[in-house]
């Protein structure tokens, strides 16, 4: 008896799957997701490198440049990703923006000069930032045009988190290789190639519709100016970002960690930052079919929870390889964090799913360049247990926020 509810998700994963990979329409759309996963996975690991040493910015520069691209990427996918609710197609908008991130990941290629890297990363990366929202976006609408049950929705978006995620296990390992051979000129135009790829992906998969919920007239139904008057988005959002912002902090201090506090080897780091990944691909899946049969709201709390033991955990590790099955936990959740929570959003504005799913890339931006910036100042004062514990305490403080007046409603769109 107890077996049923893990057979059956399974055969709800292995069900998902089959139906992704025959559809054509959904099948070009994973693609697009592991190829824009691949070109994000080339830049993301060593924007920090290229900036303080090809650059020569100082760490303090290094963050005020992330902040600036951060609030001007906001900006810009914020009012692009409303566009994509009420007048423009999807498609015409991944196109512009694929073709911004091949320009201006070209333009890193051979640019040294910080005003116009400020310019390439502010300006033209944040058209190109609209690609993860409107990937994901299209995928919704696609899905809820197709046969598939309502309850089914979760699923299927954890799947196409899940192969955004699958092109990380690889990635960060061949852009390493790749810059090694071919320094930054290699690594950046290795990047823009993958968006120029994502570009002819997008004509070649994506179909001009019109939004699922646009009005006639090309207006939506449900203004962008009250997506903040939605019960509990502003408090999920700012729950969201604390969370990512513990993520950020921890992703920065896990490798001193165990060097400098557990005495552990390179080698020792690998493994832990390997595990993390590995235990995600199955947690996305078996997760995606657990939020078929509960509130996303529920797993995301449950997440939070998850998350302070981690982070508590973390502080408390004699050796590296306690940190090991810690991972575990960290890939269950991510897997919320990364994969559900898109729904939850898109679930709490049905009618504007582009704007829903640029909020939860919003919240991801705002999170994680908080916790970069944080991550300093935390380790230099309370050391390297120290910032583990404040990972803890952002993470209740998440959990906290949703416990506010409102935050409890479930959307009608809600499993």
């Amino acid at each position: 008896m107890t077996r049923g509810p893990h057979v059956g998700a399974v055969g709800q994963i292995t069900s998902a799957l089959r139906h992704l990979i025959r559809t054509p329409e959904l099948r070009g759309l994973l693609a697009c997701n592991i190829v824009l996963g691949m070109a994000m996975s080339f830049v993301v690991p060593f924007l920090s490198l290229f900036c303080t040493t090809a650059v020569g910015m100082s760490l303090y520069g290094f963050g005020l440049f992330m902040t600036a691209n951060a609030l001007a990427n906001i900006a810009i996918s914020t009012w692009l990703a409303k566009r994509s609710d009420t007048r423009t197609s999807r498609r015409t908008l991944l196109a512009v923006a694929s073709a911004a991130g091949a320009l201006a990941y070209g333009g890193y290629a051979v640019v040294r000069d910080v005003w116009l890297l400020l310019v390439l990363g502010g300006l033209v990366l944040g058209v190109a930032s609209l690609t993860f929202s409107q990937l994901f976006a299209s995928a919704r609408e696609l899905v809820e045009r197709s046969p598939v049950p309502k309850s089914e929705v979760p699923l299927y978006m954890n799947a196409f988190r899940m192969a955004f995620a699958l092109s990380w296990t690889v990635g960060p390992a061949l852009a390493a290789l790749t810059l090694e051979r071919t320094k930054f000129e290699g690594l950046f135009g290795a990047a823009a190639a993958l968006y120029a790829v994502l570009f002819v992906g997008v004509l070649a998969f994506v179909r001009d519709n019109e939004p699922l919920h646009a009005a006639p007239g090309g207006e939506a139904r449900a203004p962008a100016t009250n997506v903040w008057r939605q019960p509990g988005v502003l408090a999920w959002f700012m729950a969201l970002a604390l969370m990512l912002a513990a993520h950020a902090m921890c992703l920065n201090n896990l490798s001193l960690l165990v060097l400098h506090v557990l005495g552990g080897t390179q080698a020792q780091i690998g493994v832990v930052f390997s595990l993390a990944p590995i235990f995600e691909i199955p947690c996305m899946l078996y997760i995606g079919a657990l939020a078929t049969r509960m509130p996303s709201e529920r797993l995301m709390r449950g997440a939070m929870g998850l998350a302070i033991v981690y982070y508590v955990g973390l502080a408390c590790v004699r050796s590296p390889e306690q940190i090991y099955p810690l991972q575990l936990l960290s890939a269950a959740f991510v897997s919320v964090t990364s994969g559900v929570a898109i729904t939850f959003f898109q679930n709490k504005l049905p009618e504007q799913l582009g704007t829903a799913t640029n909020l939860y890339a919003n919240a991801a931006r705002v999170g994680q360049t908080s916790g970069y910036l944080a991550f300093g100042a935390v380790a230099e004062h309370f050391g390297h247990r120290g910032t583990s514990v404040a990972c803890a305490l952002l993470a209740a403080a998440a959990l906290g926020l949703t416990a506010l007046p409102g935050s409890r409603r479930t959307p009608k769109a809600e499993v």
